[in-house]
Order: structure tokens, then C-alpha cells, then sequence
């Protein structure tokens, strides 16, 4: 087959989607055919990031597989995390189970206000009403002040099993995406970060194909189901706050992710004087 002649415009088009966004092969060639109607092949793309001599991109080790299980309706579970970006800057992520709809937020602490402020962000943005919040067994998660404001807003609280990240391995793998596409061209020290971090949020939920929902976006995937989502007077109808109860961390323990060089999902054990921070109302 013979070999495809790029243009420079098609040329300068690949180079910037690799230094911008920190982008594959594969995902350069997604974009081009999405965004800009350009039909290039791997190969192609690959010849061009090879004459310009860009260096691969370092992805973290894939861990073991594990089963994983999805929801069928939008909202119906969300996983929520923290992640450490550099010192005095957290990230804060949502994402829904079904449409893979995300909310994100960065904040100077993990605390119980902090993940307040967070519950009313991502309530207010997602286009669907939140039945269930899933996370890990963060103590700014277990605070008194959080649980009882799931309970006033008809949300169901469901931390997974200690020393299981795969079963948030939706938001886990969610923040992979941030370290390579988003935090590898932005500084925590940005001085328009916040701005930055909606862009990327609204590049992500409407605009940026994902594999694992066959090149379609998180809106798209919402509106194919929108019929069969419910409206917010049916999940407080349906909601019996007698089920449930408030919910305990394991002591001692305090489960959340850390990016950095090595990736995203590395356990990371707070400090004493972190953990009480988390815990104050």
C-alpha cells in the first residue's frame, strides 16, 4: 500500500495534539477524524511523530485484571476519589458508572468541607439526578457532616471493600487520563487553573471519544438513555433513609490516590495531623 502524503497542515495538526495533549497515535488519529473529517492511518501518524524525533510517551504498567460490573441507568452509581497532584493541590473526581460523565474540582485539602462543596458541585453539574455515591474508605468520605448531607439530599452511600481500588476502578482509570492528557501540560501552579479544569471537564464529557464506549462520548451515551433515566421526585420518592445508617472508616486507615510519576491508584497512607483535618465538620 502506498504510503499517505501528509500536508503540512495535516503535519503541524499531529504534533500539536502530542505536545498540547499529550496524545497516542491512536487517540491523534480519533481526534483528526472527529474534529478536524482527516483520515490518516497509524502508520501514517506514526511516520510523523518519528521524523520529528518526539519521544514516546511513558504510560504507568497495567495492573491486573479484574471483573468489573456496570450500572445500567445514568446516575443510579457514581464513584468518587481524591487524587494528590502536587503538595497543596487535591483533585477532587466524580464519574458516573453508565455514561461515564465526570465532575472534577481541585482543592488545597482533603477535608470534610472541602468534600461538602465538592457533593454540591457535582449534584448541580451532573445532567442526571445521583442516586448512589461510591468511594473508597477516605475519612473526608466517612465524615459525620458528609453522610448526613447525603442523607438530607435522598443519596445513598456505598464505600467499597478495604484494599479493593478496582472496584472504583472507573474513577481510578478516569485519573490516568488526567495525569496523561491534562496535568502532563498544566502546572498545579497555573494561575488560570480552575478555568482550565472546565475546559477539560467539558472537552471530556462532551467532546473527546472514549474507547470504552465505542469512540462515543459521555453526553452522547446519556442522551441514547435519557428516556429510561429517572427524574429527581422519583429517586427521593423511591429513597428510604431508614436503610440508611452512618458509616464507619476502618481506624487508622486512610485509602486515596496519588498522582504522580508513577500514576494514578497508588495507596497512600495520610499523616496524623491530615487525618484529623479530614474529620473536622
Amino acid at each position: 500500500m502506498p504510503a499517505q502524503k501528509v500536508s503540512p497542515a495535516e503535519r503541524g495538526l499531529i504534533l500539536k495534539l502530542r505536545k498540547q495533549r499529550n496524545l497516542g497515535a491512536r487517540r491523534i488519529q480519533s481526534e483528526l477524524r472527529r474534529e478536524h473529517e482527516m483520515s490518516l492511518s497509524l502508520d501514517t501518524i506514526h511516520k510523523v511523530l518519528t521524523n520529528a524525533s518526539v519521544k514516546p510517551l511513558i504510560r504507568p504498567l497495567r495492573k491486573k485484571e479484574f471483573i468489573r460490573y456496570a450500572k445500567l441507568i445514568p446516575g443510579e452509581r457514581v464513584q468518587m476519589d481524591t487524587c494528590t497532584i502536587a503538595p497543596g493541590c487535591y483533585q477532587f473526581t466524580a464519574v458516573d458508572d453508565f455514561t461515564r460523565y465526570r465532575v472534577l474540582a481541585v482543592f488545597p485539602r482533603r477535608t470534610a468541607n472541602n468534600t461538602l462543596q465538592f457533593l454540591e458541585q457535582v449534584v448541580e453539574e451532573m445532567p442526571f439526578p445521583v442516586q448512589r455515591f461510591q468511594t473508597d474508605r477516605g475519612r473526608e468520605f466517612f465524615a459525620v457532616c458528609v453522610q448526613e448531607w447525603m442523607r438530607g439530599n435522598s443519596i445513598k452511600f456505598l464505600p467499597i471493600k478495604p484494599r479493593s481500588p478496582h472496584l472504583n476502578g472507573k474513577v481510578e482509570r478516569s485519573q490516568k487520563t488526567d495525569l496523561t492528557e491534562f496535568w502532563a501540560v498544566t502546572s498545579p501552579k497555573d494561575a488560570e487553573l480552575e478555568l482550565r479544569l472546565v475546559e477539560w471537564q467539558h472537552y471530556y464529557n462532551w467532546q473527546r471519544p472514549h474507547g470504552s464506549l465505542n469512540g462515543k462520548t459521555p453526553m452522547e451515551i446519556f442522551f441514547e438513555k435519557i428516556h429510561d433515566t429517572p427524574f429527581s421526585d422519583d429517586v427521593i420518592a423511591l429513597y428510604d433513609p431508614g436503610n440508611e445508617r452512618i458509616k464507619e472508616a476502618l481506624p487508622g486507615r486512610l485509602a486515596t490516590s496519588s498522582v504522580g510519576p508513577e500514576g494514578v491508584g497508588k495507596s497512600t497512607r495520610s499523616k496524623p495531623s491530615e487525618q484529623k483535618q479530614a474529620l473536622k465538620n
